[in-house]
């Protein structure tokens, strides 16, 4: 069983609480992931990199209207 892994996003796009918002909606719905904070310009999780690909996070995100930097 491997544990869970803490991973920041650095985001383009952000400037707003509503952008905040939309970030950490999208991240709460995915249940193998656990959402330590959303901030302006970033956002911190928690995963377990065998459920759940770091891309699909990514790409999720950035259907949002914003760029993931790596």
């Amino acid at each position: 069983m491997s544990a869970k892994q803490a991973h920041t996003f650095h985001i383009d796009g952000m400037s707003c609480d509503h952008c905040v918002r939309t970030v950490q909606t999208v991240l709460d719905q995915i249940d193998e992931v656990e959402v330590e904070s959303v901030v302006l310009g970033q956002a911190t999780v928690r995963f377990d990199p065998e459920k759940v690909a770091f891309v699909d996070l990514a790409s999720l995100i950035e259907e949002e209207g914003y760029v993931v930097k790596p």
